[in-house]
């Protein structure tokens, strides 16, 4: 068994309740290492040869919660959600932060692999080297602190009940979905804590396809032993100094972004992308501080960055709504893109987003979606039963609930920006899909391209993750740096040369970065890529079309010290040109049969020759 691991992925079939522990060879890790890269490899190996065919919210999708060898290493404690997504139909991983995946080590397991599904809905239980599953019908329903307070009593009083001394120590963790993805939201959440989600992906509603409620784990083992302990003892050291030296993303977070990116690179979507500048200076950490925050300096388990802050609104309508900080994506998805200037109601939205675990940045965006549709008159409010306007914090809730629930013409919304412009455009006989800011069917982050002064014109186009903003593309070689991180899994705040230090002190293994630029992260990539271009069941992307930018991208600016700019098409194209070459995909971007004999990929080679015809 290679250090760094537990040695072990705990393996259930929700619909024979058969469970058994499965063990991968050395090789296996050490090519794909964990998190992202082994969840690529899983999904290829067993659906691979049928993935056209194989529906995201059906049966025979494959649930993936995994870990890394450097989970619960300053500052990893954090997991890598996977299977087929819903969204785009590839295979995107989605991470998280808390102390389940912590939990999950110590239990003896490196990750969680659930197929099938349960007749009714259950959660699964994993404590020391054991697992069950049992009735989450009392839970079914529920949202966010409901769920969580529920399943840590019942786990804690079946705990101390069993193993007295055991019961006693802290709480379990679990992740979870909420009522959307109970409902099979595609933008649906997987949670941890009350706030914290893996939202691209739309893995919540794998969750709720299956039954599954949630996976609570409560784990007393030490963590996996490392290869060279005092070498990690003094690396750990270093990266704890370079953390703490960021003093802004400590002190604010990245919620400090809610003004910076809006004012300086007029760069944050503002009603649905329409703009991308506001001067509105009571968004951003500095001005959340001393009104809102409650906890400024919040880690997970042996994170020395702190980069959360808890957030409560303290008096008015919203008494009591409380929330990871905002960080920046939240502000600027839950405020100035739907039209909303004033904090409290951003707070708010970004907290009922967390009750309900419906992704903040996938679901503000088809909220956003849906607002411009009505302010153009294509949605009306005989459509949605009520008046739909920017800043209308009470009309924006009732249509995230009315999503969640699936009522009328929400259920078509529930579907995500992109299938439900698909749908609009055939219902009202005209073009709603230009209006939909999304690729591949992935809503993007709130980073735009028209300024020139955030996201490069190649970011999410060519990326393997569509809209996923911590995952764009710019250079094929220093790329695979994220792939590394979600692999392995750690934060992406944490992207310095030590970190491959700290994977051969607690591994062995003599990886160096070079090869995994060149190799290792480079095969991921491709087995991505690759799903992505078969897709299927509903919908196929074709890449000389759908490797492209939202169309709002490419209007210009209207306001602010960049008005008039626009992403430039012709400069776009030349570097999705270069970009196919230095990667090894076609002038169609279809991977070229050269590169992936060369990673070993033959089977996928095969796969795509029918898309080169």
């Amino acid at each position: 068994m290679p250090r760094g691991y537990a040695g072990k992925f705990l393996e259930i079939d929700l619909s024979s309740g058969s469970i058994k522990d499965t063990v991968f060879s050395d090789e296996i890790l050490k090519n794909y290492v964990g998190g992202r890269g082994l969840a690529s490899k899983i999904l290829w190996d067993r659906l691979g040869q049928r993935w056209e065919t194989v529906d995201p919210l059906g049966p025979e999708n494959i649930f993936l919660a995994l870990t890394g060898p450097l989970t619960g290493i300053n500052p990893g404690a954090r997991i890598c959600i996977s299977g087929k997504s819903p969204q785009c139909n590839g295979i995107i991983g989605s991470t998280l932060s808390g102390e389940f995946p912590v939990d999950l080590r110590c239990a003896g397991y490196d990750g969680v692999i659930v197929t099938g599904k349960a007749e009714k809905p259950v959660y699964i239980l994993v404590t020391d080297d054991h697992a069950e599953t049992r009735s989450a019908e009392h839970v079914w329903g529920k949202e966010a602190i409901e769920t969580i307070r529920a399943l840590v009593k019942e786990t804690r009083d079946l705990l101390k009940e069993r193993k007295p001394n055991v019961g006693k120590i802290k709480e379990p963790s679990m992740i979870y979905c909420g009522p959307a993805g109970e409902s099979m939201v595609r933008t649906a959440a997987v949670m941890q804590k009350i706030s914290h989600a893996a939202g691209y992906g739309g893995y919540g509603a794998v969750m709720g396809s299956k039954n599954l409620k949630a996976i609570v784990a409560k784990g007393t083992k030490p963590l996996p032993s490392a290869a060279n302990p005092e070498t990690v003892k003094i690396l750990l050291r270093e990266i704890d100094r370079r953390l703490i030296e960021r003093d802004r993303m400590r002190r604010w977070g990245t919620g400090y972004g809610g003004y910076e990116v809006g004012a300086r690179q007029s760069s944050e979507p503002i009603r649905n992308w329409q703009e991308e500048w506001h001067n509105e200076e009571r968004f951003g950490g500095p001005k959340f501080d001393l009104r809102y925050w409650v906890k400024r300096y919040w880690g997970d388990f042996n994170c020395s960055a702190c980069c959360m802050k808890i957030s409560v609104i303290k008096a008015g309508p919203y008494k009591g709504a409380i929330t990871d900080d905002p960080d920046y994506e939240m502000q600027a998805y839950l405020g100035p893109n739907l039209g909303i200037f004033d904090p409290d109601k951003c707070i708010y939205l970004s907290a009922l987003m967390d009750y309900l675990g419906f992704s903040g940045i996938n679901g503000g965006n088809t909220l956003a979606f849906a607002a411009e549709l009505y302010e153009r008159g294509i949605l009306t409010k005989e459509d949605l039963g009520f008046e739909l306007k920017w800043g209308d914090v009470e009309a924006f809730e009732n249509l995230a609930r009315k999503i969640v629930k699936r009522e009328g013409i929400c259920d078509i919304l529930a579907e995500g920006t992109y299938r439900a412009a698909l749908k609009i455009s055939e219902m009202k006989g005209v073009d709603a899909v230009k209006y939909a800011v999304h690729v591949k069917g992935v809503e993007v982050g709130a980073h735009g391209t028209r300024s020139g002064l955030d996201y490069n014109p190649i970011g999410y186009a060519c990326s393997a993750q569509c809209g996923d903003h911590t995952s764009g593309v710019y250079d094929a070689y220093n790329d695979m740096g994220m792939v590394f991180l979600d692999s392995a899994v750690i934060c992406s705040f944490c992207s310095h040369e030590l970190i491959w230090d700290l994977y051969r002190a607690v591994t062995g293994w003599e990886t160096t970065r070079d090869e995994w630029n060149r190799v290792l992260g480079r095969r991921i990539i491709q087995i991505q890529r690759a799903t992505l271009l078969l897709g299927g069941p509903d919908i196929f992307w074709d890449p000389t079309l759908h490797d492209d930018n939202p169309p709002r991208f490419y209007e210009p600016l209207p306001s602010g010290p960049f008005k008039g700019k626009t992403t430039d098409r012709k400069t776009f194209e030349e570097m999705r040109k270069q970009y196919y070459k230095a990667i090894g995909w076609d002038g169609k971007g279809i991977p070229e049969t050269e590169e992936l004999r060369k990673l070993g990929l033959e089977d996928i080679d095969k796969a795509l020759e029918k898309l080169r015809k």
